[in-house]
């Protein structure tokens, strides 16, 4: 019944996608993720962690669909690989693919927004 179910999830994932926009989705789920900042949070540090996530979601935004619907998966509503391969209907192989470039761009663009060179980690 799971890869059932999961081929469920997959498609009402991707009619979302395609009726609520292109960001609608992927900003909801990233919103329920992030929670409230904990209460021994200073503020500085919440700002900080707020705008962290925002470019976060912004990069993940300007993926290609089937990266941004591997990173969902994988990150976003917590699947593993198998699930995932399941969910979206192509071999693990493709999602740990999709998922290594995905990475990688995101890397790369959250790189370029900190102002580091492509590739680094900002500090």
């Amino acid at each position: 019944i799971q890869p059932w179910l999961l081929r469920i999830v997959g498609n009402q994932a991707r009619n979302r996608r395609r009726s609520a926009g292109r960001r609608g989705l992927l900003a909801l789920r990233a919103e329920a993720q992030a929670g409230r900042p904990a209460e021994t949070e200073s503020p500085e540090a919440a700002v900080v962690a707020t705008e962290a996530r925002a470019a976060l979601l912004e990069a993940v935004n300007r993926l290609r669909d089937d990266e941004r619907l591997v990173v969902a998966c994988r990150y976003f509503l917590d699947l593993s690989e198998r699930d995932t391969a399941q969910a979206l209907g192509c071999p693990p192989g493709t999602v740990k693919s999709r998922l290594s470039r995905a990475l990688a761009r995101l890397s790369a663009m959250l790189g370029e927004q900190a102002g580091a060179a492509p590739g680094t980690m900002p500090e």
